[in-house]
């Protein structure tokens, strides 16, 4: 069995974690026999401390997150609870809380009831297979999603005491018909909502909304239910879960000591000499070949597929890949072998990283910083769940974040996980569901607790619009439509795009209106469950591309123009020897044409030109200005401040998930020598989402610490000109022209007062998207 060669010279940098014993607690007191009995059949023979004061804090009427580590066993600490309430014991007829908003208390016609989300189908079908294990006959448990028959959905509403869907079928089909749910929302006791770190950006925006809304109703029908939530290990888990459920931090107990045992790992940062991909398709045939149990992570569908077939090349062992759109039986078989020993290698999505119950492995593989510390952790703790010492490999990609990270070790295995960021006061998410909810129930003045202190005032805009009536009572729902209906929870800006297999009328799956005209313009290449599909036409007015099957060996991107006006500057401040500023915007954009690039080496083919209407979105952003005597001192000339901006931008843009819990596809720039609205040269990165979606602001207040790595990254990536390790972005609307890395370090030297380096050139141009 070969070991894994710590002396190889792509490893930048390797660190042991010692082993950690675990800390047993005590099973509930409450806790009745027949559960109890099934746990211990199952091998637990007395759970951990962090899994007993999840119980105990849920039990007691606490809101609780559980913020630990993956393979923690957070699922034990919240199933206590739910399993008191909804399947036998004291709970299960006792009463219900009356400190409700409304005193319109029923007494429960049936025991207390549970009701548990999760961020996809797939999690929430594993939970009812975890669920069934137990073997508890008289426990009713359902999962139901938008492909449930009606049937399922009848005896799930008419019968389980513990509900498994996800935030779409909440508030798609339960909400608003909440009449026929009322005797399961009248004795609901907990609210289970699992992985909750998933919920960040616009789609969490949109989930806190939705629970908001269920939370109202329960009170409504004399309910409170305790949110009971897990999570990957992150900051604040307390004020987090807070701004996902609408409560105080002081109203939530948040579990973040981890008392399971874990064993030793060893960690390594990995610099490849080819691809990335490429080299985690090696490693993971290396770490078969040596009798290890090994797991690859991927960026995308079609790689894990690509890494799969390589390393099964490479080796005389099963390596298969795993990925969502697999069908159910599929990911069974496949997750069965992985427990068994059978499969010794897969290469996987963060389809895998989610909750699956899968044995421990000897080694995971992370093709490429997956965005987060919290995501490169909770798919690091993938390994080293059998006892046995583990190995976790980053490979890093050929970007400026990662070759940061292999410069900075230090940030990433030292620094604290990031908070998810939340924006749920963004006024284009809160105004539909503030009508999703008059339709539900009237609003009145005192749903402000719900739904925040910028209610009424959005509310009275909707009555402006026709949307709501407002009488003496509070807000009313008149029209005859369904507001939920045209209110997507993945994607914001309106009605979302579908795409459609022109022969079949079959519909593949969804865009943001938003980004349609980015990735469903006429000739782009749309990527389904591994396929490639050609969009033949793009119809905005009806929200629909029509597509047809094609192999192809290129993928395309957009190529576009863009200009930024400020529309409000809401803060200012002093940052170096320049200004930093945060505010609403509107980007006015139009997509002109397309490139098609080779699948692996990126090189450009050919452009073709498209004929598609300007958009604007309106967002926030932080945008930086630098004076003028600035310039002069670092010795750019007018032809060179162009292509500094945009180089400072673009390495600005790669750099920012360091410092908010993003990644560079959230976000886009634009950059200009002599803005009309700021007088000074100045470089704004911006939200990607109508509204904002949070990741600017995190930018704003930590503006020094990003620009310093900005500055870094230029000065020490060793490249000449410019790279994809630096300054050259993969999502550039303007081919990466113009671009200045040796002006941009000295734009960014002489902002922070750091010595920088002059010269290079660039063609001026007034503005450049990223």
């Amino acid at each position: 069995m070969a070991a894994f060669d710590f002396a190889d010279p792509r490893v930048r940098h390797h660190r042991s974690l010692p082993p950690r014993d675990g800390t047993p607690g005590t099973w509930p007191e409450w806790l009745p026999a027949p559960v109890l009995e099934a746990w211990q059949r199952h091998g637990i023979e007395t759970p951990w401390q962090h899994q007993t004061r999840i119980a105990e804090a849920a039990h007691a009427g606490w809101h609780t997150v559980a913020a630990t580590g993956t393979a923690s066993g957070k699922t034990l600490g919240y199933l206590l609870p739910v399993l008191a309430a909804t399947y036998g014991g004291p709970e299960a007829t006792g009463p219900l809380g009356s400190g409700t908003l409304r005193d319109h208390v029923v007494q429960p016609t049936r025991p207390h009831t549970a009701l548990y989300l999760a961020p996809t189908k797939a999690l929430a079908h594993d939970q009812l297979h975890t669920c069934e294990n137990l073997g508890l006959p008289d426990w009713r448990v359902a999962a139901i999603d938008g492909d449930s028959e009606p049937a399922e959905r009848d005896w799930a509403r008419k019968h389980a005491a513990y509900v498994l869907t996800n935030p779409d079928l909440l508030h798609h089909s339960i909400l608003p018909n909440h009449q026929r749910w009322a005797g399961f929302l009248r004795t609901l006791r907990y609210i289970v909502i699992d992985e909750c770190h998933r919920y960040r950006g616009m789609f969490g925006a949109h989930v806190a909304m939705v629970i908001r809304r269920l939370r109202r109703l329960c009170a409504g029908y004399g309910a409170e239910p305790v949110v009971l939530c897990s999570s990957a290990t992150v900051l604040a888990p307390d004020e987090v879960v807070g701004r996902l459920i609408g409560a105080e931090s002081d109203e939530i107990v948040a579990i973040t000591e981890d008392a399971a045992p874990r064993a030793a790992r060893d960690i390594v940062l990995w610099q490849p000499t080819g691809h990335h991909d490429d080299e985690t398709a090696d490693l993971l045939a290396d770490r078969v070949n040596a009798g290890r149990q090994a797991i690859a992570f991927v960026a995308s569908r079609t790689m894990a597929e690509v890494v799969a077939v390589r390393a099964r090349r490479e080796c005389a062992h099963t390596v298969e890949s795993y990925r969502g759109g697999y069908l159910a039986r599929d990911r069974r078989i496949i997750e069965a072998g992985l427990k068994s020993g059978e499969i010794r290698g897969v290469a996987t999505t963060n389809a895998l990283e989610l909750g699956v119950d899968i044995a421990g492995m000897d080694a995971v593989l992370i093709s490429g910083y997956p965005g987060t510390r919290a995501a490169l952790w909770q798919q690091a703790g993938r390994a080293g769940r059998s006892g046995r010492r583990a190995l976790v490999v980053l490979v890093a990609r050929n970007d400026p974040l990662d070759a940061y990270l292999l410069d900075h070790p230090e940030v990433l295995l030292d620094e604290p996980v990031e908070a998810a960021v939340l924006f749920p006061d963004n006024r284009y998410v809160l105004g539909p569901h503030l009508a999703a909810a008059a339709h539900e129930m009237p609003l009145g003045d005192e749903d402000a607790i719900w739904f925040g202190p910028t209610m009424v005032e959005v509310a009275d805009e909707l009555v402006t619009q026709g949307v709501l009536r407002r009488r003496p009572q509070g807000w009313f729902w008149t029209l005859p439509q369904r507001p939920h209906d045209a209110v997507d929870i993945r994607s914001v800006g309106g009605r979302a795009v579908e795409v459609i297999e022109a022969d079949t009328g079959r519909v593949l799956g969804h865009v943001d209106p938003a980004m349609a005209h980015r990735s469903v313009h006429p000739g782009a290449v749309h990527l389904h469950q591994g396929e490639t599909w050609v969009v033949d036409e793009l119809d905005p007015q009806n929200a629909t591309a029509l597509v047809h099957r094609e192999d192809v060996r290129f993928y395309t991107q957009p190529v576009s123009t863009a200009r930024i006006d400020v529309i409000t500057t809401e803060r200012t401040r002093a940052a170096g020897r320049g200004e930093v500023h945060l505010g609403e915007v509107d980007l006015i954009g139009q997509v002109t044409g397309y490139l098609r690039r080779d699948e692996r080496t990126g090189k450009v083919w050919d452009q073709t030109p498209l004929e598609l209407p300007s958009t604007t979105l309106r967002t926030r952003a932080v945008w930086w200005t630098v004076p003028a005597p600035l310039l002069r001192e670092a010795g750019l000339t007018r032809k060179m401040l162009a292509g500094a901006a945009h180089a400072a931008e673009h390495t600005a843009i790669g750099l920012l998930p360091l410092f908010a819990p993003c990644d560079r596809w959230d976000v886009g720039g634009v950059s200009t020598a002599l803005h009309p609205d700021t007088g000074e040269l100045t470089i704004f990165v911006h939200d990607g989402h109508p509204g904002g979606s949070g990741f600017a602001e995190w930018g704003w207040q930590r503006a020094e610490q990003w620009w310093r790595a900005t500055h870094h990254r230029l000065v020490h990536c060793p490249c000449t000109d410019g790279c994809p390790g630096c300054v050259v972005s993969p999502k550039c609307g303007s081919g990466n022209q113009p671009l200045d890395k040796a002006a941009a370090a000295a734009l960014m030297g002489v902002l922070l007062e750091v010595a920088g380096t002059t010269g290079g050139h660039g063609g001026e141009r007034s503005s450049r998207p990223a």
